[in-house]
């Protein structure tokens, strides 16, 4: 397992009971001394982005709904942007890792067309203060895994714990194969 950082991937450990991160796949956006912030790439919800930040519904990959992206200020909402090749400068664009990163919902649409490949958008972060993530990934929480552009962007979310478990190397590959209720098996 890796140190947590920008751009990689939390997956929640069958330990981890907290209904908001059970299964979840959380990217982080943000690590640095004071904690981290992430959102959850797997909750999508049936709220079209279009009934809630109008324009911005045509911007964003398909399925075109808010995502939940942790329990944290869910009245408010992060966008994860994968620039295109060269917007990484454009306007609204903070670069997270590569690519990947946040776009400021302030912007014009009109300015994003054509310097954003794909948008996802999010209601709500997950965060962890000084020290609170670091000891839930000790104590088995979570797994550290490297993140790629395509796990935020999929379509279909449901098996996405499954296939970025599956790709992980050695022992951790055979977590994928874990049935969801162990007392069933």
């Amino acid at each position: 397992m890796s140190d947590p950082r920008a751009g990689m991937l939390l997956l929640a450990s069958p330990a981890l009971l907290d209904p908001n991160f059970v299964d979840a796949v959380v990217l982080l956006l943000d690590v640095n001394p004071e904690g981290a912030l992430g959102v959850v790439l797997n909750r999508p919800s049936p709220l079209p982005v279009s009934e809630v930040l109008g324009e911005w519904g045509d911007v964003v990959d398909e399925p075109e709904v808010l995502f939940q992206g942790g329990p944290v200020s869910t009245d408010g909402a992060l966008a994860v942007a994968l620039a295109a090749p060269g917007g990484e400068n454009a306007a609204g664009f903070q670069p997270v890792v590569d690519r990947l990163g946040l776009l400021d919902l302030d912007t014009p649409s009109e300015l994003v067309v054509g310097t954003v490949d794909r948008l996802r958008i999010f209601a709500g972060y997950a965060g962890w203060g000084t020290g609170q993530l670091e000891a839930e990934i000790a104590e088995g929480s979570w797994y550290v895994v490297p993140g790629q552009a395509d796990d935020v962007f999929r379509h279909d979310t449901r098996d996405l714990w499954r296939e970025v478990m599956r790709r992980q190397p050695g022992d951790l590959a055979f977590h994928s194969t874990r049935p969801a209720d162990p007392a069933l098996n």
